[in-house]
This record gives structure tokens, sequence and C-alpha cells, in this order.
């Protein structure tokens, strides 16, 4: 619960890793209506004015700054409803404009280990909408014997550790136009830097950039990625103007469109150091998060990779074609794979990631009763 004393409002939340994102999860009553904005809470819990996050519980990067904030969803078919928040890191920022698949699958396991949703079976399935896109995901969580387990077998590239396996299906993924400008390329162009991409809407807004057209591979390692990101950055605002999520002279929003490069699938070595063959795989792709690359890759960008697969005369189709109904990623720190459900005209309805999640922590966060607004500062 959460009570307030002595200048501190104390919030209870739960710290589950999943997949390759940790996410601090907060039940809609213990974090709403307690002389605070949401936001406010948000923001001071995590430090998030502090690159370093130091004063909160933040983890000072992108996949370790994210909250959800969950509840018992009354909508038929239904059993949660939950918001997914992109807390900045070094700036005093909420992004609520997309949506997190790491974040959805721990969202899945916390979902049955709270008993919102009781385990049903060997596999509990927990049908789930996420309020930023209203899209539906479902969780399905290993739970042997109708139990739930704190622990498992289950191994994704990017982590060390296994935790519980959970398929999370996309259901129906495509926004309202897999190709909001109607093409299956357009051409970018932003601060001297010009490059072919296509946009897609589906899973989350994306911006997949054709590696070859800026003199790259997609099979860059993550230094070399992060060297070139600064100057790529402005090809996603260029990216929200023509998929209509921004104005020219709008605010600009850090967390969508997703923005990542693809190439042709080809030899290279992960961070871990394991050396992947191009026979291995079928298409690179180097996403970025926020402002830095991403150590693996998004969920809901697994679902734009998916999705732009299924388009002829893609930046992805043309290294990776939907045709046997699963395409292989690869990524900085391996491969991952994504199962896809297609219609009888080659239209996308589902995707499947096959991911994993551990609850790690449940604590109560202080955060000050009441802060000085960050425009009066």
């Amino acid at each position: 619960m959460l009570a307030q004393g002595q200048g501190t409002i104390g919030v209870s939340a739960t710290l589950v890793r999943g997949g390759t994102s940790k996410c601090w999860l907060f039940d809609v009553a213990d974090i709403h209506g307690r002389g605070a904005s949401t936001e406010e809470v948000l923001l001071a819990a995590f430090g998030a004015r502090d690159h370093n996050q130091i004063d909160g519980v933040g983890g000072a990067t992108s996949t370790t700054s994210k909250a959800a904030i969950v509840a018992h969803s009354y909508e038929p078919g239904v059993d949660i409803d939950y918001t997914f928040a992109q807390v900045g890191v070094g700036v005093e920022r909420v992004e609520w404009g997309s949506n997190c698949g790491n974040c959805a699958t721990a969202v899945g396991l916390y979902a049955v280990q709270s008993g919102l949703v009781r385990p049903r079976g060997d596999r509990t399935r927990v049908r789930m909408r996420n309020t930023n896109s209203a899209a539906r995901i479902d969780a399905v969580v290993a739970t042997p014997g109708a139990r739930f387990r704190p622990t498992g077998d289950a191994v994704v590239p990017g982590v060390s550790s296994p935790g519980v396996p959970v398929g999370l299906e996309f259901l129906n993924p495509v926004g309202g136009r897999l190709l909001p400008t109607g093409r299956a390329v357009d051409t970018l162009e932003a601060s001297g830097a010009r490059a072919r991409a296509t946009l897609v809407d589906a899973g989350a807004p994306a911006a997949l950039v054709d590696a070859a057209s800026l003199g790259l591979t997609g099979a860059e390692s993550v230094p070399e990625f992060a060297e070139r990101l600064p100057g790529l950055l402005g090809l996603r605002r260029a990216a929200a103007i023509g998929m209509g999520l921004s104005t020219p002279d709008g605010p600009v929003s850090h967390a969508v469109p997703k923005l990542g490069l693809v190439g042709p699938a080809t030899d290279y070595t992960t961070t871990g150091g394991a050396r992947i063959t191009a026979g291995e795989f079928d298409v690179s792709v180097r996403m970025a998060s926020m402002h830095a690359p991403h150590p693996v890759i998004g969920l809901t960008s697994m679902v734009a990779v998916a999705a732009a697969a299924t388009v002829p005369g893609s930046t992805v189709r043309a290294h990776a074609p939907a045709k046997s109904g699963e395409i292989r990623i690869g990524t900085a720190a391996g491969v991952v794979s994504a199962s896809l459900s297609l219609a009888r005209d080659g239209g996308l309805t589902g995707v499947t990631l096959h991911r994993s999640a551990r609850v790690i922590a449940r604590a109560d966060i202080f955060v000050p009763a009441a802060r000085e607004p960050a425009a009066a500062r």
C-alpha cells in the first residue's frame, strides 16, 4: 500500500526482468490518486533528472528505466490492462506514446505471480491490452502443475541467466495502416544524411533504414553503431513527420518511431564473443533505444521487422522474404526469431516471440511527497 509520512510517499512496486529489459511494475491502486501525478512519482522514483539515476531505482539506460502500471481489465476477453512508461535518463520526462514487448513479458509473469490471473494447467494464458496503443497481446506463462514457479530454464540472447518461459503473442499487430505513407520505401533526409527506409506501424511505429544507403552493413558492433547513431537520430524525426506522428514544429519524441538499420545476413561476432555465420539468420538489424544502441532488439521492433518482411519491395523483404512463417534476426547479442501468422493474401495476422522472465524484487520505493515542478526549476 502507498503510505505518506515525514515528507515521503512510499509506493509498492515489483521489479521484473522481462526479456532483455528490467521493468518496475505498479498496481494502479498503489500509484494513482495519492497527492502527486503518476508522472511525478515515476520521475522521482527513478531519479530521472540524473544521467546516472543515483538517487532512484532506474538503471541509467533506456532498457532499465521502464515502468508499467497494471490493472484488472473490465474489457470482455481481456484479463489485464497495462500502461507502459519509458522514464527519461538525465531528462525529467516520461514517454507514454509507445509499447514495450519486454515489459509486456514482465507483466504477464507478474499477473500470475501476484494472483491477478490464476494458473491454469501447465501453461497459463494472460490476455492483455496495452493502453498506450490499444494493442492486444497474450502472454503464455509456464505454470507446471498449475502453479507459479519463480524460476525456469528459458534463455534469450542478451541475458546470461535463465528465467520462466513466456510466449508473447501479438494479435493483429498492424496499426491503422501497415504502411502509413502508402509506400514500401521512403527517402528520409536530415542533418546531411539521406537514406532509404521502410516506415511501418506494427507492434510499434518503426523506421527501418537500409544500412547500405548510409554506407553501413546493419551488422555493426555496438560501439560502431553508437559512434554513428548521433548523426542518424534526425532520421527518426523525419520519419515521425512522414508517418504523421509529429509536425515540423512539434515536440520531438525519443521513443517513437523506433529507428533501426537493416542489412543482409553476414558473418559477425556477438557482444558475448560468439561467432555467428550468415547461414544462421535472415537479416541483420541494429535498433536504437532512445539515444543509444539497443543491446539486442526490442520486442515491438521485432514485430515491426516481421511485418516489413511481408511487404514486397521493403528494406527487410529484400533480405528476408516472409515465406516460411519465421524470420531470424541477427542482433548484436545473437540471433532471435519470430513466428509469423499469415493470411492467405500474405498479410500479417499475428507474431509470436519466445521470451523468458524473472521476478527480481518487491519493494516500497520512497519518493518526496511534494516536488517543485520541473518547469519552475
